[in-house]
């Protein structure tokens, strides 16, 4: 594993996810309360970006069709998703976020 800059600080606000791509993979970003998580962006249930969804609490509702996802821990919360998404290690560095992310065949 590698850890990689996605992001700096500041383009992270509370609630508002944000989409990055990463050597060819989609990271979403969010930012609850004094912590930062990174997971996959794509629902596992269907293609949509979960960084265009709706942040409620620690959960993510995706876009397409209402699944909902624990930012934290990924763990698929019901409707139609059943399958989690990843997550990744996620610090700050001076002013930049990384995260640390898996080798290629790894993923």
């Amino acid at each position: 594993m590698t850890w990689k800059t996605i992001a700096s600080v500041g383009q992270i606000e509370e609630d508002e996810p944000l989409g990055v791509r990463v050597e060819g993979r989609e990271i979403a970003v969010f930012k609850l309360g004094d912590f930062l998580y990174a997971t996959d962006n794509v629902c596992s249930h269907q293609y949509a970006l979960l960084s265009d969804g709706f942040v409620d609490g620690e959960y993510i509702e995706c876009p397409l069709h209402q699944g909902r996802f624990h930012i934290p821990s990924g763990k698929a919360m019901g409707g139609v998703v059943t399958e989690a998404i990843r997550t990744y290690p996620c610090r700050v560095e001076g002013d930049q976020v990384v995260i640390d992310l898996p080798d290629k065949d790894q993923a």
